[in-house]
C-alpha cells in the first residue's frame, strides 16, 4: 500500500546523524513544469545533518499516469498532509517559482496544524503576493508556453526541439501555469515562520524589490538575497543557492570546506 507520504514525497539525502534524526528536514517544492529531480544537485551539497526531501506533484515521472492538480488546494492540502507526521522547528520549505506560492500555503496549513511556526520559509524566484502580476499564459497555444519558457531562461533549446520530449512535458507545464495563474490567495494573516526571499539578479520574473515584499507576509524574522543568475539559479548555480538556504537555517557551519570551488 502506497501511503502518502510515498506518493508525494521523495527522498533525496538521508541524515547520516546518530539516531538518524536530522538536524534540519529542507523539503523542496519544484517550479511549473517541475519534478522532484529539480534538486538533485542539490543532495551532494548538503552537510550529513541536513536531510532534503522534494514534493513530487502529479502529472509527472513516476506519477505521470495521474492527473495534474487544477486547483491550490488539491496541491497544497495533501502536501501538507504529508509533511504533518515529521513538521516542527527542524522543518524548512524552499519553494521555487510556482512552488513559491505552494510553499507559503503548504506553510501556513503545518502552522494551523501543529500550532507553531516551522524552523524557516523560502520563497524563490516568485514576487511576494501583492506584487505578483496577472499573466494568462496557460491561455495560449504551446507556442506560448514555449515563448515563455525561453524568457524565463534554463532550459536547453535542443531539448525543447524535440517532438517527444515536448508531447511529454508540456500537458503538465500548461497545468501547472493554469493553477498559478488562476490562483488567488485568500486574505490571512502573516505568518510566523521566518522567511527568506531569494531571487536571481537577472531574473525576469521577479525583481529584487519585489522579492523584497515578501516582509509583508511573515510576523517573524525576514530576509532577501539576490544571487547572480536568471530564474534559473537554482540549478544553474547549486552552490549559491544551497549556501543561501543554509546560512539561514545552520548559520555556524563553514559552509566551502568540501564544496566546488564553482557554482
Amino acid at each position: 500500500m502506497i501511503t502518502n507520504g510515498q506518493r508525494w514525497l521523495r527522498r533525496l539525502t538521508t541524515a547520516d546523524v546518530p539516531g538518524g534524526r536530522p538536524r534540519v528536514r529542507l523539503v523542496a517544492l519544484p517550479h511549473a513544469g517541475g519534478a522532484a529531480s529539480f534538486y538533485h544537485k542539490w543532495a551532494r551539497l548538503l552537510p550529513r545533518d541536513v536531510e532534503l526531501m522534494a514534493v513530487q506533484y502529479p502529472g509527472r515521472q513516476d506519477r505521470a499516469d495521474e492527473p495534474c492538480a487544477v486547483s491550490m488546494p488539491e496541491l497544497a492540502d495533501p502536501i501538507a498532509a504529508a509533511l504533518a507526521p515529521m513538521a516542527g522547528p527542524t522543518m524548512a520549505v524552499f519553494g521555487h517559482s510556482m512552488g513559491a506560492a505552494v510553499a507559503v500555503e503548504v506553510t501556513r496549513r503545518l502552522e494551523e496544524r501543529i500550532g507553531r511556526p516551522l524552523l524557516r520559509l523560502f520563497v524563490s524566484g516568485r514576487p511576494a503576493p501583492h506584487r505578483q502580476r496577472p499573466t494568462a499564459v496557460h491561455e495560449g497555444g504551446d507556442d506560448a508556453l514555449l515563448a515563455d519558457l525561453r524568457r524565463l531562461g534554463g532550459t536547453d533549446e535542443s531539448l525543447l526541439a524535440q517532438p517527444g520530449l515536448r508531447e511529454m512535458v508540456l500537458p503538465s507545464l500548461r497545468a501547472d501555469y493554469r493553477l498559478i495563474e488562476r490562483y488567488r490567495p485568500a486574505p490571512a494573516a502573516p505568518l510566523r515562520t521566518p522567511i527568506t526571499a531569494l531571487c536571481g539578479d537577472r531574473d525576469p520574473e521577479v525583481s529584487p524589490e519585489e522579492a523584497a515584499a515578501w516582509r509583508e507576509q511573515t510576523s517573524g524574522d525576514f530576509h532577501a538575497q539576490v544571487i547572480g543568475g536568471d530564474h534559473f539559479y537554482v540549478t544553474d548555480r547549486p552552490v549559491a543557492a544551497v549556501r543561501a538556504v543554509l546560512a539561514d537555517v545552520r548559520p555556524q557551519v563553514p559552509l566551502a570546506a568540501a564544496w566546488p570551488s564553482t557554482p
